[in-house]
């Protein structure tokens, strides 16, 4: 025999199946809530709670907001009866606070339970036995008529004990072990104790029907519940409550679709503590309302809270990935995860939505006091361009180019990919800053002085090999200005080819941050540069990613001082100068000289004029409204077509192309 054949559906259809329950696709309000923490959840620990803990977790439920509190079995320990003294001696019971005692359907318990609750202000007496097939056979060995007299000898004992007992209160009844029951038997127990009690629309009973046990899918409850709501008499005067647990993991969808099938109630606990498998889960049934809109009328706002006082006062533990309350259930690791969500966030907090449709996350965080940085997008090796994005901008107020992003994340994400952990904003900070903000540098732009002719010409100050030179560059615009004097200087090529700037706003709202990429030799280099003032902080943006390149990275040793200064020279009189006059500025013969300026840049004297004054063409061309003729004269050449020819050889493009490129 194999071990799965001894086992057979221990359920009960009803007699007639109606599925009305079906035709609903959603919970529109919020059912009476009733918590059985102090009884159920208690009775489960493997360290019950002591007086003081119950008083403290009742306090929470109130705050929580349940109306109605199962608060033990005082007839069953005499910490159990204290407790209820102790409420109601303490007047720790508020006004629109019921509490809910249960008792088994035997006289002398039933007693006991009626003073326990002398002085409480309203009280449901939840009294039941069990009717299942196996309880009956097996554990009272009664008939089916045996089993309704205890029920209805229950109800009416009930009933003769409050009219003898001062207060306010309420009866409810279970079958227990209900989805075990045949459902015609079932209901015909109910009926016979709804007919002790009698209860009308002002003076209502509770008939609660326990899944004390799963052991059917969750349609299949609905069913049943769905059978006893349509036929239980006294149905205007009867609140039908569930109480579900867990077993087969569905208690959750037991509760919601026998909410969908006509019960008005639910008994559970915070995050489904209880016997076995536990009882459903609250919490997870509210907020999956509030995620629906519909209004749980519970306060789970600060979950942390609730999670705290829980695990202290219980012992237990709630579960990393425990719906709406575990430590990583709003987190993201993955990178596309993450990049949807920054994505869905910035989409709503531009403006186009006021309701939540963020992916990946079905309610927003902050409704149960989470937050976006520390508890939703987190960052290890899983992680991409848009997690580590977010973190540098909700955290610094760092908003990265979308095309350095990518660069950034693969930086960050090897770090935790080769430390094998997961990285807090400080150290994601800490990275960036290493590699794009403060790295080890070749060289420094100290200082820059700026003039306007025919463009912009720059004296910038660069700190080198423990010596400081300063070099002259001209461009359209400062920047230009300082990385074609860095250009000269190093005799290199790169392309300035992004730039982007934006106020910090996160910390100093004064200083600005400015983001730099050169190409070279068809790779991206990026900086970034953080400054009070936007041009030095765009200036270190440039060093930074200009110290990124092959060939500063191998500019060991300082350029020669001479050279500098007649590059400087050329630059400052590019129109006219002459091999001669240059000599007769640095004292050197003609032959040395060219020589020398082919030694120290790898060109020769024409081809470096050529060059600057090409340069210059550059600038103009898109700083100014000159006509080619004008810039090719203003640049030394008297002959456009000859300066066409040049320039096309050069940037293989001609002069116009150029100027009309984006």
């Amino acid at each position: 025999m194999k071990p799965s054949e001894k086992y057979q559906k221990q359920y009960f259809m009803p007699p007639v199946v109606t599925y009305d329950w079906v035709k609903k696709d959603a919970i529109d309000k919020a059912p009476l809530w009733c918590s059985v923490d102090l009884r159920d959840g208690n009775q489960a620990l493997v360290e019950p709670m002591s007086l003081d803990e119950k008083v403290e977790f009742f306090k929470l439920l109130v705050d929580v907001g349940f109306k109605e509190i199962e608060i033990g079995f005082p007839a069953a320990s005499e910490t159990e009866y204290q407790f209820c003294r102790t409420l109601i001696e303490r007047n720790l019971i508020p006004e629109d606070v019921t509490i809910q005692v249960l008792t088994q359907a035997r006289e002398h318990i039933i007693k006991k339970t009626f003073a326990a609750l002398k002085g409480a202000p309203h009280a449901v007496v939840h009294v039941y036995n069990s009717t299942s097939v196996a309880q009956r056979e097996q554990v009272f060995k009664k008939s089916k008529e045996e089993i309704r007299k205890i029920a209805v000898d229950g109800a009416t004992l009930l009933k003769e004990l409050a009219e003898k007992t001062e207060g306010n209160f309420t009866f409810e009844y279970s079958p227990e072990s209900f989805t075990g029951t045949e459902m015609d038997y079932a209901l015909e127990v109910c009926n016979a104790v709804l007919d002790v009690w009698k209860p009308t629309p002002d003076n209502k009973a509770i008939i609660n029907l326990p899944a004390t046990v799963e052991t059917a899918m969750p349609h299949v409850f609905a069913c049943q519940v769905e059978y006893m709501s349509k036929n239980m008499k006294y149905r205007d005067g009867v609140v039908l409550s569930l109480h579900p647990h867990n077993d087969r993991g569905c208690g959750v969808s037991d509760a919601e679709l026998g909410l969908l099938a006509g019960a008005d109630r639910i008994e559970g606990t915070l995050f489904g503590n209880g016997e076995r498998t536990g009882n459903v889960d609250i919490i997870t049934l509210a907020m999956n309302m509030f995620s629906h809109g519909v209004d749980p009328e519970l306060n789970l706002t600060d979950m942390k809270h609730l999670v705290e006082v829980y695990e202290r006062v219980t012992g237990m533990v709630v579960h990393d990935r425990q719906p709406y309350a575990g430590k990583l259930v709003f987190t993201a690791f993955s990178g596309s995860h993450q990049d949807a969500i920054a994505k869905g966030i910035a989409w709503r907090e531009a403006g186009k939505s006021s309701m939540w449709n963020v992916p990946y996350l079905p309610i927003d965080p902050k409704d149960v006091g989470r937050t976006y940085d520390s508890d939703v997008i987190r960052i290890n090796s899983q992680s991409g361009k848009g997690g580590v994005s977010y973190i540098l901008k909700t955290n610094f107020g760092l908003s990265l180019p979308e095309n350095m992003r990518e660069e950034v994340g693969y930086t960050v994400k090897d770090v935790s990919d080769k430390e094998h952990k997961e990285l807090t904003p400080a150290v994601v900070y800490q990275i960036f800053e290493d590699n794009y903000i403060n790295p080890k540098n070749v060289f420094q732009v100290i200082e820059c002085h700026f003039k306007q002719e025919n463009g912009i010409v720059a004296n910038a100050t660069l700190h080198h090999c423990e010596h400081n030179q300063v070099v002259t560059g001209t461009g359209n615009g400062r920047l230009d200005a300082v990385s074609n004097a860095i250009k000269s200087y190093f005799n290199v090529s790169y392309e300035l080819s992004f730039y982007e700037e934006h106020s910090l706003t996160k910390g100093s709202s004064s200083k600005a941050v400015a983001y730099v990429g050169v190409v070279s030799n068809g790779r991206r280099y990026w900086g970034v540069g953080i400054d009070n003032d936007i041009i030095k902080a765009s200036i270190e943006a440039l060093a930074v990613a200009v110290n990124k390149v092959e060939e500063i990275q191998n500019a060991q040793f300082a350029r020669d001082k001479r050279m500098v200064e007649i590059m400087n020279y050329i630059q400052a009189n590019y129109l006219n100068v002459t091999l001669e006059s240059l000599s007769d500025k640095f004292y050197l013969s003609k032959p040395y000289l060219s020589k020398y300026i082919k030694e120290k840049s790898g060109m020769t004297f024409g081809e470096l004029v050529k060059k600057v004054r090409l340069k210059k063409a550059k600038t103009l061309l898109k700083s100014s409204s000159m006509t080619v003729e004008s810039i090719a004269l203003s640049v030394g050449y008297q002959n456009v077509e000859h300066f066409n020819r040049l320039f096309k050889k050069a940037f293989q493009m001609t002069p116009v192309q150029y100027r009309n490129q984006k």
